[in-house]
C-alpha cells in the first residue's frame, strides 16, 4: 500500500503521525511511504532521517495524490478539503462531530475515515486515545504550574507543598487517563488532590494507584461546590455530550471560587462541562471571566511533539498494519 504522512498545518501543532522507524516498520512488510517534506522537523525529525529508513520525500500535492492512505494526527483541515477523493482512507483523529464541514466533505466524496478516537478493543478500551489523554492530563497540570507563576499573569502560588504555608489543592474532574494522568503530576508535586467521578470502579483504582494526599469523592453537587471553594486551580477532564445544555460548573460558580484560582479545560468542550470555557491556542492560550484564569488549549500533546509523536506512533502502527495487510 502507498502511505502518506503529512505535515499537519494546524497552528501550532509539532506532532506527526509516526517517527523514522515506524516508517521502516510499514515499509519492511512492504508498503511504499511517502512523506511530506518537513512532516517531522516539528518532533525532532528531519527529512534525512526518514529517507535512511527508506522514505520518499515528497511535496504536500503528491503526498495527498500519490498515496491511498493518508497518516497523520489531527483532523482534515480547509486546505486539505481539496485533496478528499473516493478511495481514500485517511487514518487520524478525526472527531467528526465536531468538525461538520469535513464530515459532510468526507462524505461527498465517498472518502474512508478512520478514527483513533473511535477504535475501541476487545476490553472497550480506546487505546489510540488513551496516550494522548494521558498526556493531555500531564501537560495541562504543567500549564497550570507555569500559568499561576505571576510572571505568567497567575497568582504567584507555586503548586508544591512548602514547609511553613497551606498545601495547594488541585480539584480533577474525572478519573479517566486524562484525569489520572493530571493527579498522578498533582500528586507528586506534594498538592492536595480531589478526584471527582460518578464511577466509583475508576475512583477505586485512582485510590489503589495514587498516594494518600489523593482524596477520592463521588461527584455531587454537594461535593463538587466544597471542592470548589477550596480549589487552588481546577482541572477538567470530561468530554461533555455537545446535545446538552446544561453545564458542570455553571458561570455563576466562578463566584464560590477562590480569587486568582485557574480553570484548566483539558477537554476543550465549548460551553460544556465549564460553561465560561473556550477553546485557546498555545499563542494565546489564556483568558480570565470574573478574574478567574481559564486555560483551554485543544491540542495540549503538541507541547510535548517528541514525546506525544512517539507514543501515538506506538498505539497506532498495529492497527495500520493490520489495514495494509488486509487491503493488499
Amino acid at each position: 500500500m502507498k502511505i502518506g504522512i503529512v505535515k499537519e498545518i494546524k497552528p501550532n501543532e509539532f506532532r506527526v503521525a509516526t517517527d523514522p522507524d515506524g516508517v521502516a516498520e510499514l515499509i519492511n512488510i512492504g508498503n511504499k511511504v511517502y512523506v511530506e517534506t518537513g512532516a517531522g522537523v516539528g518532533s525532532g525529525h528531519s527529512d534525512e532521517d526518514y529517507v535512511a529508513k527508506g522514505a520518499t520525500i515528497v511535496n504536500t500535492d503528491d503526498v495527498w495524490n500519490k498515496s491511498e492512505l493518508i497518516y497523520k494526527v489531527k483532523e482534515i483541515r480547509t486546505d486539505e478539503y481539496k485533496y478528499m477523493r473516493e478511495g481514500l482512507i485517511v487514518y487520524t483523529y478525526l472527531h467528526s462531530n465536531a468538525h461538520e464541514d469535513m464530515t459532510d466533505i468526507m462524505l461527498k466524496k465517498k472518502v474512508v475515515g478512520i478514527a483513533y478516537e473511535d477504535v475501541d478493543d476487545e476490553n472497550g478500551e480506546f487505546p489510540m486515545l488513551k496516550p494522548m489523554s494521558q498526556l493531555a492530563g500531564k501537560g495541562g497540570f504543567l500549564a497550570a504550574l507555569n500559568f499561576t507563576q505571576a510572571v505568567n499573569g497567575g497568582n504567584g502560588l507555586i503548586l508544591n507543598r512548602i514547609v511553613g504555608m497551606n498545601t495547594p489543592v488541585v480539584t480533577i474532574i474525572g478519573a479517566g487517563h486524562a484525569g489520572m494522568g493530571a493527579a498522578e503530576l498533582a500528586s507528586s508535586f506534594g498538592c492536595k488532590v480531589n478526584i471527582l467521578d460518578v464511577n466509583l470502579k475508576k475512583l477505586e483504582d485512582a485510590k489503589n494507584s495514587l498516594g494518600s494526599n489523593v482524596e477520592t469523592l463521588f461527584s455531587t453537587r454537594t461535593n463538587l461546590e466544597t471542592c470548589l471553594k477550596e480549589t487552588d486551580v481546577l482541572i477538567n477532564c470530561i468530554l461533555w455530550p455537545k446535545t446538552r445544555k446544561d453545564h458542570l460548573v455553571n458561570h455563576e460558580d466562578l463566584k464560590l471560587m477562590k480569587k486568582g484560582s485557574m480553570i484548566v479545560d483539558v477537554s476543550c468542550d465549548d460551553e460544556g462541562c465549564i460553561e465560561t470555557s473556550h477553546s485557546t491556542t498555545h499563542a494565546e492560550p489564556i483568558y480570565y471571566v470574573d478574574g478567574i484564569m481559564h486555560y483551554a488549549v485543544d491540542n495540549i500533546p503538541s507541547a510535548f511533539s517528541k514525546t506525544a509523536s512517539k507514543m501515538l506512533s506506538n498505539s497506532t502502527m498495529p492497527y495500520l498494519k493490520e489495514i495494509t495487510q488486509n487491503c493488499s
